[in-house]
């Protein structure tokens, strides 16, 4: 996994105070985006699971995956998001694929399973709202996985 950095007790990303991992690689480029340094692929470091587990770990926080985009490695964030299951953290998820585009890809249906959370669609900066929770665009939503289906897409509450 290319690691663009990891920055524990982060409250912008999620409920409470997390882990944000920050996953190299983007290429949907939105205007605006508030992170164009993360688009390179090969930006970052590689790191292990037992590596960023132990940060995670250390910090005890829940977990968000950010980037970049993580679902462009979804089938590589596997085993790391299985493992923060199993120490029983919270997992939120932030991509600029819709989660109706998701479900139709293999590996990102099987990381869907791991993720309490997504924040899906792309950045629009012409839809920008400083006043929205835990996005930046209007068009973004809270996807809450374990009650939403294909058909049927139920939004996180606080």
């Amino acid at each position: 996994m290319r690691i663009l950095d990891i920055v524990p007790g982060t409250s912008v990303d999620g409920p409470g105070l997390r882990t944000s991992i920050y996953f190299a690689g983007c290429s949907h480029e939105c205007p605006g985006c508030h992170n164009p340094q993360s688009w390179d692929f090969e930006g970052g470091r590689e790191m292990s699971v037992d590596e960023v587990m132990a940060v995670v770990i250390d910090n005890g926080f829940d977990v968000t995956f950010t980037g970049g985009d993580p679902m462009y490695v979804a089938g590589d964030l596997l085993p790391l998001a299985k493992e923060i299951k199993r120490i029983g953290k919270t997992l939120w998820c932030y991509t600029g694929f819709t989660y109706e585009g998701l479900m139709a890809d293999p590996d990102a249906r099987a990381l869907l399973g791991y993720i309490d959370v997504l924040v899906d669609g792309p950045f629009i900066e012409s839809r920008r709202d400083i006043h929205l929770l835990f996005r930046g665009s209007s068009n973004q939503r809270l996807v809450d996985i374990k009650k939403s289906t294909p058909g049927s897409v139920i939004e996180w509450e606080w």
